[in-house]
């Protein structure tokens, strides 16, 4: 059997899987549901295979690069979970305090992939801090189901506490100039929205995909903003135009981008729902956007 290629998958089978993802049906509804499409030869397995992340092959950026200086450390979260795990990646070759940038996870917790973009921000000049929500729970466990089940059993609010946490550390760290953004993907995306709510001196944020706050958290927000949507993502597009023009109303300073014929996590190399050229350009605004707004 020859390998599945993207353009041979349904859209639906990416919408299923967004449903999977996002908890609105168990596995064994996807499952049963996947089956629908296993026509043609291609088997629920090969579909399975095909639209789950790949982490093995698709790292961006070496854990070891030597142009970064990247590990693992705890910072407090009295708010929220306690001590929290994260990876603090920054460039090797500077001694000069350099803005930074906290990266949020999806709801899976700190899997390899968000790792990974947190490297890809420090190798670009900013010192990045990639928190795991899930280090109450043990931290991410290995792989994303597993993952999801855990996050389930955090209160998203106290999650945000956590990753609020995180700014403030990164804001008081020795290699830090003061200035920090945050950009997220999904559940990340929401919580990018909220810390834009929640922080008056937050710089900048970059919500990828991700829900909105409501009409009254909005008139909150003082940093500017960039919005990435993808045109497919029915689920998250919903609440857009009541967002819009919540930030119309209160002259907050936003773009949003929407990127044509993509599914919601386009910019996760990981997984089918990829696009690389949408991804590349959301990227580059998004590195062009905290180099403008943090200095």
């Amino acid at each position: 059997m020859k390998p599945l290629k993207k353009e041979d998958i349904n859209q639906q089978v990416f919408d299923l899987y967004d449903a999977y993802a996002h908890n609105k049906i168990d596995r064994r509804q996807f499952i049963e549901k996947l089956s629908l499409y296993a026509v043609g030869g291609i088997t629920v397995s090969s579909l399975l295979s095909f639209i789950s992340p790949n982490y093995t092959d698709t790292l961006l950026v070496p854990q070891n690069d030597p142009r970064l200086d990247s590990g693992y450390i705890h910072y407090e979260s009295p708010e929220g979970g306690g001590i929290i795990k994260g990876l603090l990646s920054k460039p090797s070759a500077t001694e000069k305090k350099l803005p930074g940038v906290v990266v949020v996870h999806e709801n899976r917790g700190l899997n390899p992939y968000i790792e990974d973009v947190g490297r890809r921000t420090a190798l670009e000049g900013f010192i990045s801090l990639a928190p795991d929500a899930l280090t109450p729970l043990g931290g991410y466990p290995g792989n994303d189901d597993e993952g999801r089940a855990l996050q389930r059993q955090r209160d998203r609010n106290d999650m945000l506490e956590d990753f609020i946490a995180a700014f403030h550390y990164l804001k008081n760290h020795e290699a830090c100039d003061g200035n920090v953004g945050v950009v997220g993907f999904c559940f990340g995306g929401w919580i990018s929205n909220m810390m834009a709510v929640r922080l008056p001196d937050l710089g900048a944020a970059v919500p990828f995909y991700g829900g909105q706050p409501s009409a009254e958290d909005t008139s909150r927000i003082k940093a500017p903003l960039l919005l990435q949507f993808a045109e497919l993502d029915a689920r998250v597009n919903a609440g857009w135009p009541d967002y819009e023009a919540a930030l119309i109303a209160n002259n907050v300073e936003y773009t949003a981008h929407v990127y044509e014929g993509v599914n919601h996590g386009f910019h996760n190399n990981t997984t089918p729902r990829y696009d690389e050229d949408a991804a590349n350009l959301a990227w580059k605004r998004t590195i062009a956007f905290f180099k403008e707004k943090l200095g």
